[in-house]
């Protein structure tokens, strides 16, 4: 599910790289076409949102909210 949602983000990152002078064009189709790049997004945005659950519940045990 994370997937598709990173491969838009990093079109749009990189549209917004080359339209601020940045990134070239070429620089900016590797960097949303490229499955590596996809996989590093992707795998950084599955740890984001595992360490945010984790915090969030932390959070709720500490405050004593229902869990």
């Amino acid at each position: 599910m994370i997937g598709p949602f990173s491969r838009i983000a990093l079109r749009y990152v990189a549209g917004f790289l080359v339209a601020k002078g940045l990134l070239s064009g070429t620089d900016g189709d590797f960097l949303s076409s490229d499955p590596d790049v996809a996989f590093v997004v992707e795998a950084g945005a599955g740890f984001a949102l595992g360490f945010a659950v984790e915090g969030f519940y932390w959070l709720a045990k500490r405050m004593g909210w229902r869990t």
